[in-house]
């Protein structure tokens, strides 16, 4: 189950003992503390804490006091206009922590943005429970012949059905045999932090990570892209909705520049111009090369 009885038991003695603040307070992120949004089939995320909100975004790019000295209208285009210019600092002002679990896999894949500060559950002193990433059939696929990390053509129903029956066996035996390690009935058992080395990559860890939202915005936008590895999308997917109802204005923006958006190099934004002026332009006469040019034809559709 993506969150234990003892989690929720105190998830719920949290959220019934609300305390009055001075500190500023973001009502859409109110609504997710603690609460678990549930990720693929064990999986989850939740919010720990949090600091900031659109407005503290436009304070500090005008270094006032209190709630800011502009309207809410003026607030919302000082921050299209920082997302707009690459003003990352003020968004560094507002941080969450987030409470995630997920499979190793996408652990390791997700560490890469070293941005943040991270704290893992620990199997050297814990003991990992039997939970598995086992996908539906509908997400496995073959080895893309275009794209060399990413997925190709769904598998035949026969074919999805003995990898999905393989993943359970290896992933059943390989912790049935992690426990008979670390078992310490009539034997001295192996040390945890040498039997976790045998457990599969799809099982599951658990982190709290805290960041701040210009590096969160840095990993949603590679991370939430539709070219993104699906198991790590639907964390960053779930990420976004808490985004947008904690900071509406900064994520409509983001959402606008950047996962909406696209940057052009001066060889793209060139051919652009020549189009726009009636030139008719081919690859041959753009000075681009294959992949720059495929690129550019899926930006402009």
């Amino acid at each position: 189950m993506p969150v234990t009885p003892e989690q929720q038991t105190e998830i719920d003695a949290l959220r019934a003992a609300p305390r009055l603040t001075l500190r500023a307070v973001s009502e859409g992120m109110e609504a997710h503390l603690y609460s678990a949004i549930p990720v693929l089939d064990h999986g989850f995320v939740r919010v720990i804490d949090y600091m900031g909100d659109d407005a503290a975004i436009c304070q500090a790019a005008r270094v006032s006091y209190g709630r800011g000295t502009k309207s809410v209208q003026n607030d919302e285009g000082l921050i299209r206009y920082l997302m707009r210019h690459w003003h990352s600092t003020p968004f560094e002002m507002c941080e969450v922590k987030l409470h995630v679990k997920l499979p190793v896999f996408v652990a390791r894949q997700w560490i890469r943005h070293r941005t943040a500060n991270v704290n893992e559950y620990s199997a050297r002193y814990s003991i990992l429970d039997r939970e598995f990433y086992i996908p539906d059939a509908a997400q496995l696929a073959a080895q893309s012949v275009v794209n060399n990390q990413g997925r190709g053509e769904a598998l035949t129903n026969d074919e999805a059905a003995r990898v999905l029956r393989w993943l359970k066996e290896d992933a059943g035996r390989a912790y049935d045999h992690y426990e008979a390690m670390i078992s310490q009935d009539g034997q001295q058992g192996l040390a945890r932090e040498l039997a976790r080395m045998n457990l599969p990559a799809n099982i599951y860890t658990q982190w709290y990570w805290k960041v701040d939202l210009h590096n969160l915005f840095h990993f949603l936008r590679l991370r939430a892209d539709a070219h993104a590895q699906y198991e790590i999308r639907v964390y960053a997917e779930a990420i976004c909705k808490v985004v947008a109802a904690w900071v509406p204005a900064a994520y409509g923006a983001f959402e606008d520049y950047r996962l909406g958006g696209a940057t052009l190099s001066a060889k793209a934004l060139a051919v652009l111009r020549r189009r726009l002026a009636g030139e008719a332009v081919t690859q041959e006469t753009s000075g681009m090369s294959k992949g720059e040019w495929r690129e550019l034809e899926e930006v402009l559709g």
